[in-house]
This record gives structure tokens, sequence and C-alpha cells, in this order.
């Protein structure tokens, strides 16, 4: 079964938190939900004793603070077994530092709270599992990178050299890869258990006003999937993307100077890059801008026409967020409208193989 539409939004609110400093049971959100779950309101608050604005946003999904991890993961499985199936897929995570990005991608634990990454991990192994009795046979390889400063570094290398500067290259055939990059084999969850908690060690992760565990870097986490049917003969490549983008914020609002100011004009600067091709793609131009970051470059041949892509835009229910949250809801209706022509099956007969 085809998936409707090439990029899709997903938009999730998260609850009070701690953090958050008020009172959980008598906050009011600035965010609602509608009961439809394809819908919310948000209501930003007027000057002096004016009336407060309401917007309104429609999304394909819209999921409430109550939602769990599971409910989450049901939706987006579908995407999931796209990359099974021979397609390029990206699903992004976006939204301001602290509206729990990195808890809707990765999660916690290894029970409920668990993530997209970990839960498409599994999903993907017991798939191919199943698979193998209809005659397919399965090659798993994953990458883990981030782009900080827009600059490559590979999270799972076993030693960091810093001195060594990973690029993206241009294939023949159109797609692009990074000579040198650590793919490593898996075929249990343990062993990407294990690839994980390395990958976040060696992640950029630095303080900011707006969040204690701000990430600093986009992530980009990629399984590469190779399905061989010797029956029918046939071989296919997927590609599942899932993408932890850094935190859209303002210099302004997250006190920062110096290097970390840095950061921030480099992160804001691949999100207004993403945002370009976005736009492009929606006014359907004859030039899509990839190469004027590393984070559209990389992902090039999912965004470009082949593949399939899924945004899920993270909110903070907090007042004092309410500004972010509305360029955030923006942003990702304007990404809702894009249509990328239809998708392409990476698959061919054995015979075609070099």
């Amino acid at each position: 079964q085809e998936l409707r539409g090439n990029v899709r939004v997903f938009a999730r609110t998260r609850p009070f938190l701690p953090s958050d400093h008020c009172d959980p049971n008598t906050a009011v959100p600035v965010i609602s939900c509608d009961f439809d779950g394809e819908s919310l309101k948000l209501l930003r608050p007027g000057k002096s004793n004016a009336e407060p604005d309401t917007f309104g946003f429609s999304f394909d999904r819209v999921f409430p603070p109550a939602a769990g991890q599971d409910s989450v993961f049901e939706q987006v499985s579908e995407f999931v077994q796209s990359s099974l199936d021979g397609y390029h897929v990206c699903l992004f995570s976006y939204g301001q530092t602290g509206s729990g990005k990195t808890h809707t991608m990765q999660g916690s634990g290894n029970g409920q709270m668990r993530g997209i990454i970990p839960r498409a991990i599994e999903m993907i192994l017991q798939q191919c599992e199943i698979l193998k009795h209809q005659g397919w046979n399965y090659v798993i390889q994953v990458s883990f990178l981030e782009i900080y400063n827009e600059t490559l570094k590979d999270l799972l290398a076993i030693k960091h050299n810093n001195d060594e500067k990973l690029s993206i290259k241009k294939e023949a055939k159109g797609g692009v890869y990074v000579p040198g990059l650590t793919m490593a084999n898996v075929t249990a969850l343990e062993q990407v258990e294990a690839l994980m908690e390395r990958a976040s060690r060696a992640r950029s992760v630095a303080s900011t006003d707006m969040n204690a565990q701000s990430s600093r870097s986009h992530s980009v986490f990629t399984l590469h999937l190779q399905g061989v049917n010797d029956k029918d003969g046939v071989m296919l490549k997927g590609q599942l993307n899932l993408v932890d983008l850094a935190g859209s914020e303002r210099a302004s609002r997250s006190n920062v100077s110096g290097e970390r100011l840095k950061e921030t004009q480099a992160i804001n600067k691949s999100l207004s890059c993403l945002a370009d091709v976005f736009n492009a793609i929606g006014n359907k131009a004859s030039h899509i801008p990839f190469r004027n970051s590393k984070l559209t470059y990389l992902l090039q041949s999912s965004l470009s026409g082949d593949g399939k892509t899924l945004m899920m835009v993270n909110l903070s229910p907090t007042l004092e967020s309410a500004s972010e949250s509305l360029c955030s809801l923006r942003f990702a209706k304007q990404v809702n409208q894009c249509e990328l022509g239809k998708p392409k099956r990476q698959i061919k007969s054995r015979k075609d193989r070099p």
C-alpha cells in the first residue's frame, strides 16, 4: 500500500515539566489540542490588556500532552515499514530547545519511555525475521553522525580523531555518501543499544539557559537496509534517516555569547537552509538549494522526490515559549504543503547487479 502524501507533519505537545517552574496542576498551556487528533490552537498573549491572539493549525496528526511513546510510534511505524520495502525515508524531529525532540526520538530506558529510534530498530529486526520465511535475507547497517557548526562528526568511531574531517561526496548515480563513516552491522537490539550509548557519550551537549541538556548539534541516525530474495531474484535497498534537529532558539532568549553564539548562528543557518529547501520544493523551483548546508546536502536523496518525509514538530506548553512555538508551527505548516513527487522504490533484479 502506497503511503499517502510525501511530506507529512505530526505535531506533539509535551506536558509541563518541573524545569518549567510552575505548578502543572494549575498552569494553563498555551496550546490546546482538538479531539479530532488533527488540529490545535495556540493562544499568544496580547499586549497589555488586549485579548490574546488565537492561531489555528491542522496537520496529519496531532498528539496531546497525554499521548504516550507507544501511540506516537504506532503512527510512525508505516514510515519505518516503507524503508524495509525499499524506500528512502526521512523522519525529522523539529522544535525549539526543551520542546521534547530528543524524548520523542530517543526516549529513555528499556520500557514504555523508549523513543522512535529504539522502537524502529526493534520493529525492523522483528520484520526481518518474519520476512525470512518468504525468502528474504536482510543486511542491516547503522551509521550515526552529528553536524556541529557545519562540521561532520562520526558518533560511532572507536577513536575520535578531531583532525580527520568527514565530507559529503556525490555518487555517480546522483546520491551522496560520507567516505570513512563507520557502518556497523547489526543483528540484535542489544548491539544497537550499545552503539547508541557510545554515540550519546560522543555527542556535543552543552548547557544554555533554555535547557540544561541542550543538544548543540543535529544528529542523523541512519539504518541502511539491503534485502535479497533468492527465490524471486530481487534485491532492494532501503534507508531510514532519523534526524534529531538542534534546538531552533533565538540567541536573545537563550543568553548565549562567544562560542555558544557561533553555535546558535550555525544551528539557525542550517535550519533556515532546510526551510529554503522545503520552500523551493513547495514552489516547484528549478533549482533546489540542497548544497547550502551540510544537513540538506546529506539528506538530499530523501528530500528530492525519491523518498518519503515525515516531520515531527515538538511544542512546549509554556507561555514563555508561545512565540517560538508559533514559529515552529508556521514552518511545519509550510512543510506540510510540499509535494515531492512520487517516491521511488529502490528495487532491481539480482542479475542487474554490477
